[in-house]
């Protein structure tokens, strides 16, 4: 079984881009796969709702929704920034989903796959090497 872990931004896809990433990841991955969420990037959503605009409030309020929604598994950690967990944790069955094209290099360095938003209308898997 994969683990995709979905990182504080791509889990605001949603509202920011209208696109529904549990269908598409469901379409890219034809194996069994979890999802799961560091509870740093529940901690950062929260943060996002106290101190941003409210477009992006209203991406993190439903993205919170979607967490809870869709029984995504939280990890709990007493780091506070999500990306140093993610790649700190990274293995051969580990996936991650992210937004962040600093993250994605370097999980990308480190050999392991990542689901990014395409041209704003859909998911895509990608590896280095492939």
């Amino acid at each position: 079984m994969k683990k995709i872990i979905l990182d504080t931004n791509f889990l605001m896809i949603p509202i920011q881009f209208r696109v529904d990433i549990f269908s598409e990841i469901s379409r890219i991955c034809d194996f069994n796969y979890k999802l799961y969420v560091y509870k740093s990037s529940v901690d950062e959503l929260n943060e996002i709702i106290k101190t941003q605009s409210q477009k992006h409030r209203k991406a993190a309020e439903f993205a919170l929704k979607l967490i809870k929604l869709k029984n995504i598994e939280m990890i709990d950690s007493d780091e506070k920034y999500a990306d140093s967990l993610i790649l700190e944790n990274l293995d051969k069955d580990t996936i991650v989903a992210t937004q962040d094209v600093k993250l994605k290099k370097e999980v990308l360095k480190k050999n392991a796959p990542v689901i990014f938003l395409r041209q704003k209308k859909y998911l895509e898997m990608f590896r280095k090497g492939l």
